[in-house]
């Protein structure tokens, strides 16, 4: 029975995000679409740091990191640096996003889109072809929390039955309490993720060259296994073109769930100051590779790369060490896969099925709420249970298709001159694309499809654009103000210049 502590203490984690999430929106009305959608635009700066920082920590930080730098060593800082580079486009967009929504009442990513281009169908595709990305990472997350409670119970736990426990406790305080339930949870498993990763890492550090600096371990790894030191890896597979073109995609890739949490903050100063502080929280990485690199000498014949720190933890740790370790991999999942679902919901009620269907807003945010249980039961489960490859690689390929709504994106807030056929055209060009070199011709010249992707979208979105006609001039106005003056002065120039 002594073998079982961790197991409780990583299941014990369930029932309190449970309770806490479900209290979380108590007297609020979740059937309107801002209560359970952006929580009212009330979170200050500290849970937004929170809300962020712990949604971008995930099941790949404390299973998949370290399992890259096991198998494969240097290609695994590619999430320090994307994640960094993701604190700067909250910091630079964010309040923008805050700024419009607030203005216009935009929810979703999508409802922006929609409102610039004048286009229900234009927001619609972007909502589908976006959250092809978004369920991808709710698919790893997932995953992940199955493998978790698999390793923990010593196989007792199959996946299947991680995948439901997972996703019915997600479920319940999710759909009780919409965002105000990710916001507070998160906080919870914030601060549980930052303690578990510092400790996990000392330790391991203290067992293996019995003091506290890191040194030994690189010095051995260079003296023994070089090449896990460079690009491009000791599996030979991530040179550095498709490391770099991989971060590049991070970096274009703004996300439906980010969208929606900026949406959720007091004032756009809360975004700005959380954005600020996002890379102490992403810290909680370099332990765990640390970790996946002692393993290197530790474990020579794991079965699966991601299961190195587990297996260390369950191996060397004492019970409630790796318990807690347990708890805080099933806690990043699940402050991971929670924002997907409540996004991918949220945006198909509002920019796909109230415009196909004509639904008033009483119906929305009934049907909101409801569509994540459809969500869960025919996409993340089964495909969940058959247990996809690596977290980090699916991880990559999600990004590609969160990347195509780049373009429109940059119509929305820099370029007025950017129409609906550019940014629909542009969006279908990258989606075929990026569908084409992930499964068919993978990563062509080793670049990562969803920059070929990409580079085809912006070229169809700004050639098409310069073709048709803009949005009228009282959209424009709206949303360039600044810009007005500059744009008629050019409007009048060339009617006299035709003249």
């Amino acid at each position: 029975m002594y073998e079982y502590i961790p197991f409780f203490i990583t299941i014990s984690y369930i029932f309190v995000a449970v309770i806490l999430g479900y209290f979380a929106g108590k007297g609020k009305n979740m059937d309107n679409v801002e209560e359970w959608g952006v929580g009212s635009r009330s979170m200050g700066p500290i849970m937004m740091y929170l809300l962020i920082g712990a949604g971008g920590v995930s099941a790949y930080t404390f299973m998949g990191s370290p399992g890259w730098a096991y198998s494969k060593g240097a290609p695994a800082l590619y999430v320090v640096v994307y994640l960094t580079y993701m604190a700067i486009i909250a910091w630079y967009f964010g309040p923008k996003v805050w700024e419009l929504g607030k203005k216009y009442k935009h929810v979703t990513q999508s409802a922006a889109i929609t409102d610039r281009y004048e286009s229900k169908a234009l927001g619609g595709l972007a909502a589908i072809v976006t959250s092809i990305g978004i369920l991808a990472y709710a698919i790893i997350q997932t995953t992940g929390a199955a493998y978790i409670l698999n390793v923990m119970s010593y196989g007792l736990i199959p996946i299947w039955v991680g995948v439901f426990l997972s996703l019915g406790a997600i479920s319940i305080y999710l759909y009780k309490s919409g965002l105000k339930a990710i916001g507070l949870t998160n906080a919870f498993q914030g601060a549980l993720m930052m303690f578990v990763s510092i400790f996990v890492g000392i330790w391991a550090t203290k067992q293996f060259t019995g003091g506290y600096s890191i040194a030994p371990i690189f010095e051995r790894i260079k003296e023994d296994v070089p090449e896990f030191f460079t690009l491009p890896g000791a599996l030979g597979d991530m040179n550095i073109t498709f490391w770099t073109t991989s971060i590049l995609i991070s970096f274009f890739s703004i996300w439906q769930t980010h969208w929606i949490q900026w949406m959720g903050a007091s004032t756009k100063q809360s975004i700005r100051r959380s954005a600020t502080l996002l890379p102490t929280f992403y810290l909680v990485l370099i332990p765990m590779i640390i970790v996946g690199f002692i393993g290197i000498f530790m474990y020579p014949n794991i079965g699966n790369p991601d299961h190195v720190a587990i297996q260390l933890a369950v191996d060397t740790m004492p019970v409630v060490v790796a318990g807690l370790l347990g708890a805080g991999t099933l806690a990043a999942a699940m402050s991971s896969s929670e924002p997907c679902i409540h996004a991918t919901a949220l945006t198909y009620s509002k920019d796909v099925l109230q415009p196909l269907l004509n639904w008033n807003e009483e119906t929305t945010g009934k049907w909101t709420r409801r569509l994540i249980f459809p969500i869960m039961a025919f996409i993340i489960a089964p495909i969940s249970i058959l247990q996809p490859g690596s977290l980090v690689y699916i991880l990559l390929i999600g990004y590609g298709f969160i990347a195509q709504a780049f373009p429109s994106i940059v119509g929305i807030f820099l370029w007025p001159r950017a129409t609906k056929h550019g940014a629909f055209w542009g969006l279908v060009g990258g989606f075929i694309v990026t569908v084409f070199f992930s499964f068919v011709i993978p990563h062509p010249l080793s670049i990562h499809a969803g920059i070929w992707g990409l580079v085809v979208n912006a070229i169809v979105f700004t050639s098409v654009s310069l073709m048709t006609q803009p949005a009228s001039k009282e959209t424009i106005e709206r949303f360039f103000p600044e810009m007005m003056e500059e744009l008629y002065e050019d409007e009048v120039n060339t009617s006299l210049q035709a003249k």
